[in-house]
């Protein structure tokens, strides 16, 4: 349990290209139970505006019709986190594979994505310029890789007209010891990545948070938890051991911690964003 008594959270960003609504409803019971959310991940290759938008529309009224999944604006509009697949966000993949829509960002937002959550892909060629950061990326849509650069959030700074919101995992150096040689530490859990107590301490360095609220860290881990390769490490003594160790932490060093589903922690940032803060996250709003 986190410092409210909260167990830990897991998105499931499921992969819409192949919905199978007996699959879907498992994760369903999951988020019901309190344990984390659905949101929407997608693969797609030579693709069209217009067919990724049609595509989307109807994910999210599948989702929110058939299982009850997804959040309400304050308008009623259907609203989503999203992942891409291959990384290859807003066309990005330096071989113009895995996508094909340069304006991509525009279409995740006119279809309700509150934000995208892909990064950090390094160290694969679509990762950005912008890294360890929490950002408003303005789409170019005659132009890939919009999201390269950004424009980070700030409390009290008003989010920019016709933007993305982007939150960003750890990307840094890490080198367990001096025998090691240096290593890309991407957030990444897997059967050959598992956590450690010194993962954790790269998460922290590498000092995710928002502009005026350097006292909150965003720590944003991954995996592709269908794999059964990694199953040993998301639900075994790993997983267990990091989050003991978070709350040993916590008590000797008094600070608290906080596990967040991905809809939450965009709620988050666009509280901080308005200088309104719920310290006890009971009334999240967009």
């Amino acid at each position: 349990m986190d410092s409210r008594g909260r167990p830990p959270q897991h998105t499931f960003f499921y992969p819409m290209e192949c919905y199978q609504p007996q699959l879907v409803e498992p994760l369903n019971c999951l988020a019901r139970a309190g344990y984390g959310d659905v949101e929407i991940h997608l693969h797609h290759d030579n693709d069209t505006s217009d067919n990724l938008r049609a595509f989307l529309l109807n994910a999210t009224e599948t989702l929110n019709r058939d299982h009850g999944l997804l959040s309400r604006d304050s308008i009623g509009d259907l609203r989503y986190g999203f992942i891409h697949g291959n990384w290859a966000l807003d066309n990005s993949h330096p071989d113009g594979c895995w996508c094909g829509v340069n304006d991509e960002l525009t279409v995740l937002r006119e279809t309700g994505c509150y934000a995208d959550f892909t990064m950090p892909a390094a160290p694969h060629p679509a990762q950005t310029r912008m890294i360890n950061s929490i950002y408003d990326a303005l789409d170019d849509p005659d132009t890939a890789k919009s999201h390269d650069v950004g424009v980070p959030v700030c409390i009290n700074r008003d989010r920019p007209t016709d933007s993305l919101l982007m939150i960003q995992g750890p990307l840094v150096i890490s080198r367990p010891n001096w025998r090691r040689k240096p290593k890309v530490e991407n957030g990444n859990l897997s059967g050959s990545q598992p956590p450690s107590a010194f993962r954790i301490n790269d998460w922290l360095r590498a000092g995710v948070c928002i502009e005026g609220r350097s006292d909150w860290l965003f720590v944003k881990l991954h995996t592709h938890g269908a794999q059964e390769a990694n199953s040993a490490v998301l639900l075994g003594d790993a997983m267990r051991n990091m989050h003991r160790g978070l709350k040993e932490s916590s008590e000797r060093h008094g600070f608290a911690y906080h596990y967040v589903t991905a809809r939450e922690t965009a709620q988050l940032v666009t509280q901080a964003r308005l200088g309104v803060i719920d310290p006890d996250f009971g009334s999240l709003t967009w």
